[in-house]
């Protein structure tokens, strides 16, 4: 399936069907407005990456299941291809473009890594990501604004971040050239 043929808010109405939830049963478990996820079932709203994560978390289904439903030998690794990062961003719009890929099955082994790229005006969302992890990254390319707590920075090339996930962040590109971030999270939470 092509990425502009996904379907975010048919594959959540059925991931909130087979749950047995209603809309405002998974509101309440996700903590969202109840409007919310009415707007992203109907495609009528491309929820943020913070948002589809919490929504998702009320599910207890991580976006790598989320957007792929199915696993393939090629994710079993050692070893993986440039072109064969499991997409985790790229078929949900936000602002500027923002495109997370993993490396294998995170949660087999309890490690999530991911290259992110972080357009000009990209940000993961006005809600602050928290989740029970502990993670960090390099910049590699560009810079990015990282929120963590009451703690804001921009971090350049070569500069990097370690923090514990459970304090709320945020990862905004307020440059006007490309941002690359090579992180990694245990355990994985996208």
């Amino acid at each position: 399936m092509a990425d502009k043929e996904f379907d975010v808010g048919g594959r959540l109405r059925t991931l909130r069907a087979q749950a047995g939830l209603s809309q405002r049963g998974l509101a309440e478990r996700a903590g969202v407005p109840h409007a919310q996820i009415s707007v992203v079932e109907q495609n009528k709203s491309s929820p943020s990456v913070s948002t589809l994560r919490k929504i998702l978390g009320g599910l207890g289904v991580s976006m790598s299941d989320f957007f792929n439903d199915s696993r393939s030998a090629e994710q079993a690794g050692p070893f993986f291809a440039a072109n064969g990062l499991i997409d985790l961003t790229s078929r949900i719009r936000s602002p500027g473009y923002l495109s997370l890929r993993q490396v294998g099955d995170a949660k087999e082994h309890n490690l999530q890594i991911l290259h992110e790229v972080y357009g000009p005006g990209a940000d993961t969302g006005e809600i602050l990501l928290q989740h029970a992890s502990s993670e960090g990254g390099i910049v590699v390319e560009g810079e990015i604004e990282v929120t963590v707590g009451t703690l804001v920075r921009i971090l350049r090339v070569g500069e990097s971040y370690l923090f514990d996930s459970r304090i709320p962040h945020r990862f905004r590109n307020v440059s006007s050239t490309t941002a690359v971030v090579i992180s990694a999270c245990s355990p994985p939470y996208l």
